[in-house]
């Protein structure tokens, strides 16, 4: 999105979104959880799995302003085993802007350009209506990854950040994360360099990935961050023990948890007799993905579909519901490809749990230990703890 179309924004994604669900419980729903309304409950028809909220990432001139839900874009093409046609992929990032959702998020490294390009097509003509966030950091020679480095140098992140540009179709990046941090590049010269690309209209705000305490302090110091990208559900609470939830609520700034449903695994439809694909599905190689691991880890998903069989919610929506309760300024972004699944998600911004709820839901889910880690230990490796 451009700056000159930031202001007409709300206006526009008002004028989009024709479908929402039921009027009584999403009024409850913004009540409770300060969301601000995207275009008046009466021009809405009820009963239609929609955002109708807004939440705000980030404060003062960092503040950015999104879909109570964004949409995680990933796996449209990388490394979620098999995908749907280009065309119905297209149609389904397009479902999701006309059901309310104005955060698209992508990457370079998701199949390096692959998927901003996809991206980019979908939302081409919509780009007035939402905001694509994607990432730095990664380092690639000819097209191809270097797993053991990382580069945020400023020069490739001014690359990256044409390169998006471009593959995207946009004058602005709506967010910038910086994907991984680079120990060899200082995270102030990250700072300063991605400030420079916001005083030059290229981004409206950034982000890091996967940072701890004292490096947010140190960016945030340079140039405000508007957000932190980590993974965060029931499954993975790093970001509640090393304290980065409770810095972003200090110093106001936003929560983006990808991975909302641990890919996949917290929707109950992933058991130990599941087969990824060896050629585009990273599933496969990760431990808590092993049968044994994942076998260990359904009680989890057990207690999420008994806890929402009594209130008429699926597990998935359990888990999106649970994160969105935690905290305002909170914005998961679950990936799909399948229409029901972004219906089932959708429907997730409208549920409110009271404070015993959310506690009954997380002495349960806590009393069970998880098998297994996240990732390998290459990957583990890269990640600020």
């Amino acid at each position: 999105m451009s700056r000159r179309n930031f202001l007409k924004r709300t206006v526009l994604a008002g004028a989009a979104i024709c479908i929402a669900p039921t009027l009584e419980k999403v009024t409850a729903a913004e009540r409770v959880i300060d969301g601000k309304s995207v275009v008046p409950h009466t021009a809405i028809p009820a009963g239609i799995a929609a955002v109708r909220t807004q939440r705000t990432l980030g404060s003062g001139k960092a503040a950015f302003t999104v879909s109570s839900m964004g949409y995680g874009c990933m796996g449209l093409n990388h490394n979620r085993s098999q995908y749907p046609s280009k065309e119905n992929e297209i149609a389904l990032v397009r479902e999701a802007v006309e059901r309310g959702v104005t955060l698209f998020d992508t990457a370079e490294s998701y199949g390096y350009h692959v998927n901003e390009k996809l991206v980019g097509e979908a939302l081409k003509g919509y780009t007035d209506r939402v905001f694509i966030s994607s990432k730095f950091g990664h380092k690639f020679v000819n097209g191809v990854q270097v797993k053991t480095e990382e580069d945020s140098t400023p020069a490739n992140i001014r690359r990256v950040c044409e390169n998006s540009l471009r593959n995207l179709g946009v004058e602005t990046l709506g967010m910038f994360y910086q994907h991984r941090i680079d120990p060899n590049t200082p995270i102030e010269v990250v700072a300063e360099t991605v400030g420079e690309l916001i005083k030059e209209g290229k981004i409206l705000h950034w982000g890091m990935c996967e940072v701890n305490v004292e490096t947010i302090r140190r960016a945030h110091k340079i140039c405000p961050v508007t957000a932190i990208q980590s993974e965060y559900h029931f499954m993975h609470h790093t970001v509640e023990e090393n304290g980065v939830l409770a810095l972003c609520d200090e110093l106001g700034i936003g929560f983006v948890p990808y991975s909302p449903l641990n890919r996949g695994f917290l929707g109950g439809m992933i058991n130990e007799y599941t087969r990824f694909d060896p050629t585009n599905d990273n599933r496969q190689t990760l431990p808590r993905f092993q049968p044994e691991a994942i076998r260990a880890n359904y009680r989890i998903v057990e207690v999420l579909n008994a806890f929402g069989r009594t209130r008429g919610i699926t597990p998935a929506q359990v888990a999106l519901a649970w994160l969105m309760n935690k905290k305002t300024f909170i914005v998961p972004i679950p990936g799909t490809t399948k229409l029901s699944h972004l219906e089932e998600n959708l429907r997730a911004c409208d549920i409110v749990f009271t404070a015993e709820e959310m506690n009954e839901l997380e002495k349960a889910v806590t009393a069970i230990p998880v098998m297994g880690s996240r990732y390998d230990a290459l990957q583990e490796s890269k990640i600020q703890k």
